[in-house]
């Protein structure tokens, strides 16, 4: 279950960091720097968080694959709701309400968050031999 989760979460942290490295690209050569925060975001939670999270899996052996499946889920909807809300908060190319916005902001973090608190708790989780091995 880690190595399907280690794959999973390094090939989308492929993707986020094409994606926010291009983003960053795209603002220097047209002078606008309105994208900062999603460009820094996507390239933070979605290309070093997510990636960091793929190594660990790929390195320990998780107690509760349950768990390992609720943080990884919860990682790639946090990651993609955090990042698009922030966009259509900061941005709204969509001209979407402005409390539709705020919600799809804040629960896309919320998510986010969740997956962190999860994260902490799989890192106790792991197998007494991987642990004495690192």
């Amino acid at each position: 279950m880690e190595q399907k989760w280690s794959l999973r979460l390094i090939r989308l942290a492929a993707i986020f960091a094409l994606l926010g490295t291009y983003l960053g690209s795209h603002m220097s050569g047209a002078g606008s720097y309105e994208y900062r925060p999603i460009h820094a975001h996507i390239l933070l939670v979605g290309w070093l968080s997510m990636f960091a999270w793929g190594i660990f899996y790929r390195a320990f052996n998780v107690k509760s694959k349950k768990l390992v499946a609720a943080q990884g889920w919860s990682a790639i909807l946090g990651v993609f709701g955090l990042t698009l809300g922030m966009w259509f908060y900061n941005i709204n190319p969509f001209n979407f309400s402005s409390t539709f916005t705020m919600v799809f902001f804040i629960v896309g973090g919320t998510t986010l968050l969740i997956s962190f608190a999860l994260f902490i708790v799989v890192t106790f989780m792991i197998n007494q031999k991987e642990e004495m091995k690192h």
